[in-house]
């Protein structure tokens, strides 16, 4: 298995190669030459448990790592005393519109559905290095809009060979998401806030990957740039593996039949949970459809609904900020892909995008994104209203990405009568993490402190808060500094000792 970039279909390089990289040097993204098709061995995959299953599918993608290096990854990330005895869960929602699953992703010791792919990919990146360059350092770049930050510095703590320094926009997270960064642990890691949105914050680190200056100031110090964002092939891969356990889960469960279609919803910023469902699709997994849920920051909705994507807009801070974007980094592989791999037309658009705004795919294009997926969006107000009718209805508290999900699920079932095929809802946070929002959807907040509202939550609805984010209460803020979005660079420097010079 070799990789290219969607702007440079003529690349290849190893799994190693893409995964130490980050981001190809003309700023495509790295997709696999090919995707392999598990349909015929969907029989065998439906027997194994999740930690085997992500063997069986990381070894089809790594093929430059041997299979007790892959088996060592595994074992180390998913940890039961990180995740439970299973890593994630199903959890049927019976009085609900249509015939959903909650596929809740935030059992890892962070809470939010990042820990899945970032507990890994620091065992799949040190791998790397080690065969594509060795003696190198690795700097982890993060642009974050709340939980991949906290994920990234969890997952790449005191990780040797690394270095991790994440971005996120100062006034664009939840106060526990700024909690969890602040207080963050870890002798290798450094946090900076932005004045700006998170596009400002990606938008500055993806320029910071592509500036030769840097690149060059790094190597003179033996250090090499990669990114734990979902731009990193490394952590999308291992997005893929539970969808495929959450459709063997609900084949176990008497819900479905091997081989019987189901849709897929998910809470969607940057578009990387929901590739991750469009590649399990295209290797064999039977899904009909994706619903493509946005909150009021809805370019993604609009579109999948036009053809044209187009960020010259209002911008929302939500009640749901870890979709606060409005440039979907990972559109661009599924456009690629659709477009035929087209790499000339597709880097027309992104060069449109950067320069102007905006780009149109056409009709062609538009009507293959149209056939297999939906686009929906949620405001506040009816995030809220979700919230409160999912715990009246189900005794179930979700948190405010989850319930836009929920949301427009509910739309597209309205809209397409598709209220028969089983979907699984991608619940990505707990709703502890979002604590002030999720207590006032069910009664008015009286205090402002964080901790507090935790304690209520729980005395209202009987259930409990994750004890890592109950922790946070007695931990040290480390991490206090505040630039601008052009300081981005200097600081980076900085914090590795290199002298500007």
């Amino acid at each position: 298995m070799q990789y290219k970039s969607t702007r440079d279909s003529k690349i290849r390089l190893e799994a190693s190669q893409v995964i130490a990289q980050g981001i190809s040097a003309e700023g495509g993204l790295f997709v696999p030459e090919t995707l392999p098709s598990v349909q015929d061995k969907l029989p065998q995959l439906l027997k194994m448990g999740y930690r085997q299953l992500a063997e069986e599918i990381f070894t089809l993608f790594l093929t430059d790592f041997s299979r007790d290096q892959i088996a060592d990854c595994v074992k180390m990330a998913y940890t039961e005393e990180k995740f439970g005895a299973s890593p994630v869960k199903v959890v049927g929602l019976s009085a609900s519109v249509g015939n959903p699953y909650l596929l809740e992703l935030w059992h890892g010791p962070t809470c939010a559905f990042k820990d899945m792919a970032l507990q890994i990919l620091p065992h799949f990146l040190t791998e790397s290095l080690k065969k594509s360059v060795p003696g190198k350092e690795a700097v982890i770049l993060v642009a974050t809009s709340g939980d991949t930050g906290k994920a990234a510095l969890e997952g790449f703590r005191d990780v040797r060979g690394t270095k991790v320094i994440v971005f996120y926009p100062q006034d664009g997270v939840s106060p526990m998401q700024k909690r969890q960064m602040a207080t963050q642990e870890g002798g290798n890691v450094s946090v900076c806030a932005i004045n700006g949105n998170f596009d400002d914050a990606q938008t500055a680190v993806k320029k910071i990957f592509t500036d030769k200056k840097m690149d060059r100031a790094l190597a003179e110090h033996n250090f090499l740039f990669s990114s734990a964002n979902s731009i990193n092939w490394g952590r999308l891969l291992p997005q893929i593996v539970y969808y495929f356990y959450a459709y063997f889960q609900l084949c176990r469960d008497g819900r479905i039949s091997l081989g019987e279609s189901i849709n897929v919803a998910v809470p969607t910023g940057n578009f990387g949970n929901i590739l991750a469902a469009y590649y399990a699709r295209e290797m064999g997994l039977p899904i009909q459809r994706f619903i493509c849920a946005s909150n009021s920051n809805k370019v993604l909705a609009d579109f999948i609904a036009t053809g044209i994507y187009d960020r010259r807009r209002e911008f929302f801070a939500t009640s749901s900020p870890s979709m606060d974007i409005l440039i979907s980094s990972n559109l661009e592989r599924l456009l690629y892909a659709l477009s035929g791999e087209n790499s000339e037309v597709l880097s027309v658009w992104m060069e449109s995008l950067a320069q102007e705004g905006h780009y149109d795919v056409g009709d062609m294009v538009r009507k293959k994104v149209q056939t297999l997926f939906f686009g929906g969006f949620c405001n506040d107000e009816d995030t809220t209203k979700t919230i409160a009718e999912v715990w009246k209805r189900e005794n179930y508290l979700c948190d405010t990405h989850t319930a836009v999900a929920v949301n427009v699920y509910a739309q597209y079932v309205q809209k397409t009568g598709d209220s028969a095929t089983p979907t699984i809802i991608a619940s990505t946070a707990s709703p502890y993490k979002f604590v002030k929002d999720v207590l006032g959807a069910l009664e008015p907040v009286a205090a402002q402190d964080e901790f507090m509202n935790i304690a209520r939550l729980e005395t209202l609805t009987g259930t409990s808060a994750p004890s890592q984010l109950k922790e946070l209460e007695d931990k040290p803020v480390r991490f206090h500094t505040v630039l601008e979005k052009n300081q981005s660079a200097k600081y980076i420097l900085e914090t590795l000792g290199i002298d500007e010079g």
